[in-house]
């Protein structure tokens, strides 16, 4: 136990010394909290810019134009040639446009059936989705205008001409995020995975600085074992990273009031699993490879491939079979599926058991090569720069 502590304290000075530990973890996650929150902070994107070519100029033309400026959504900016608005959107300074051809409103009277164009630049995924949803939106509610008044020349009733236009009517319910915020979408999972990204990287940093400055036998001679000297070393940082983890969730769940139907305390518990496998993955990193850029290099990969295959901006399993199953090698992932059983559906424990056994799982990883770090840390030959 002495060993143990005086390694935490040697810890602690090192720390102390260089501030780049606390700047990695709390500084790093706290610029991404503000950072993302402020982002999201309406939801919603608002007022994207769409273009509208209105080669009609009647009442009809004019009447979408105004419904279409008025959504949140939108922001209109009028052209007066097709081809300078396709050369905008383009150039990404709209995201779609909507071109009404000439004699739009006379056809529609005629019953001809005349074309409404729309446009949408699909490489912005979000801005263009959003753009073409609402744009479609705005069609449609023109061309029932369009019927009903055609309906009350003919002298039906609004009843007869609502079941006419609108037979069905569709009533959806969002779970778990009524408000569609892409915020509680992206930012409940997304900030968890920072924090993994941080606990890898300052893990293999903090355990590969030990031979890059080459003072890994004074900490040996300090612990006494490989064993305790992980230990001792790790404690300091994991205290650290549990803190972050847990007020982020608290911040969520509470000041911001991120939708939760479980309890608080169980995504707390998912937190600090997260950080403990992250650490394993961590020392599993360092240990295959005691070279500190190798390690480093290889951690930033695995960790943006952590956040890629979590599975909560593209489902896993729709993924090729392969990825699904390389996807179950990250604590983010696992994280993200008891994170889904918790928030949204609050199954407890009977929803998310498996997924703490595969997180906990994750400590046994770094014992895979544990001789291999064991034999750098004594023997100091392998290279530092």
């Amino acid at each position: 136990m002495k060993d143990l502590i005086n390694v935490i304290l040697r810890e602690l000075r090192i720390i102390r010394i260089r501030p780049v530990y606390i700047l990695a973890s709390a500084g790093v996650l706290i610029f991404n909290v503000i950072f993302y929150l402020t982002f999201f902070r309406q939801g919603l994107p608002q007022d994207l810019p769409v273009g509208l070519v209105d080669m009609d100029g009647s009442s009809t033309s004019r009447s979408f134009a105004r419904q279409l400026d008025a959504t949140s959504l939108s922001r209109v900016i009028r052209y007066g040639d097709i081809h300078l608005a396709r050369q905008d959107m383009e150039k990404g300074r709209i995201t779609s446009f909507v071109y009404i051809p000439e004699h739009f409103n006379s056809q529609v009277q005629a019953g001809l059936q005349p074309k409404l164009e729309l446009y949408f630049n699909s490489l912005y995924f979000v801005g263009g989705a959003l753009s073409y949803k609402s744009l479609l939106e705005m069609a449609n509610l023109t061309s029932g205008a369009v019927q009903r008044e055609q309906l009350r020349a003919r002298g039906k009733t609004d009843a007869e001409i609502m079941a006419t236009i609108k037979p069905i009517v569709v009533e959806p319910h969002q779970i778990g995020n009524p408000m569609t915020n892409y915020g509680v979408y992206l930012n409940g999972v997304l900030l968890p995975g920072i924090l993994e990204m941080i606990v890898i990287l300052l893990t293999i940093y903090a355990v590969g600085s030990e031979l890059k400055y080459g003072t890994s036998r004074h900490l040996m001679r300090t612990a006494g074992s490989l064993d305790k000297a992980l230990t001792g070393k790790m404690l300091p940082y994991t205290v650290i990273f549990v803190v972050l983890g847990v007020l982020l969730e608290l911040f969520l769940f509470g000041p911001m009031h991120y939708p939760i139907k479980g309890a608080v305390g169980w995504m707390i518990l998912d937190t600090v699993l997260l950080v403990v496998a992250s650490e394993a993955l961590g020392l599993f990193i360092i240990s295959l490879f005691p070279v500190l850029r190798l390690a480093i290099s290889v951690g930033a990969i695995v960790s943006v491939l952590g956040i890629s295959l979590a599975g909560f901006t593209l489902p896993v399993e729709v993924m090729p079979v392969w990825i699904q199953g390389f996807s179950a090698i990250f604590p983010l992932r696992h994280f993200y599926m008891f994170h889904v059983q918790e928030t949204i559906f609050g199954t407890g424990f009977a929803g998310w058991w498996q997924e703490v056994i595969h997180l906990l799982l994750f400590m046994f990883i770094p014992l895979v090569f544990r001789r291999r770090l064991e034999d750098a840390y004594m023997n100091e030959d392998y290279e530092r720069d």
